[in-house]
């Protein structure tokens, strides 16, 4: 147990010590959705050499909603090998739905609702101002129609700047 603390401290340290110089902004659009296909505009704002802060709005539509979704995430990102990266985070957010149809008793048809999430994804920065990123958000949301576990996957296309 011991020696396994001590790989995983040394591979934190060597994670940290190479650090690279992230974009200071990136925007674009963060394409998918666990229940559909939807879209986010998505801007990135570098904090430090290895942190930045996520913030993604997006529209929803599926099978008998439509709505909005406001997700804020901060991230650390961990160089990979040359411009392909690793990252991870944290945050929530905030959303709205609106049904064609009641979905409770109460013939209410729509709902707004709070959500935490996770974050975790691979980039490639080209030579070029363009970012790729394939990610997985887990969202836990708390609301009447939100209220379990949702797992949000995403192709982000940015220009750096």
């Amino acid at each position: 147990m011991k020696k396994l603390f001590l790989v995983a401290l040394a591979l934190t340290g060597f994670a940290t010590v190479t650090a690279q110089d992230i974009s200071e902004n990136a925007i674009g659009l963060r394409l998918g959705d666990s229940d559909g296909f939807g879209a986010e505009i998505s801007y990135q704002r570098g904090l430090s050499d290895n942190n930045r802060v996520e913030i993604d709005l997006g529209l929803r539509s599926g099978n008998g909603y439509d709505g909005f979704k406001l997700a804020g995430i901060y991230q650390w990102v961990w160089v990979l090998e040359g411009d392909f990266n690793w990252y991870a985070g944290a945050g929530g957010g905030i959303g709205s739905y609106s049904f064609d149809r009641p979905f409770n008793d109460n013939n209410d048809d729509s709902e707004t609702f709070l959500f935490a999430a996770g974050n975790i994804g691979i980039e490639y920065n080209f030579d070029f101002p363009l970012q790729l990123s394939l990610d997985a958000r887990p969202e836990f949301g708390f609301g009447d129609f939100r209220d379990d576990l949702d797992f949000d996957i995403a192709l982000g296309v940015r220009y750096r700047f």
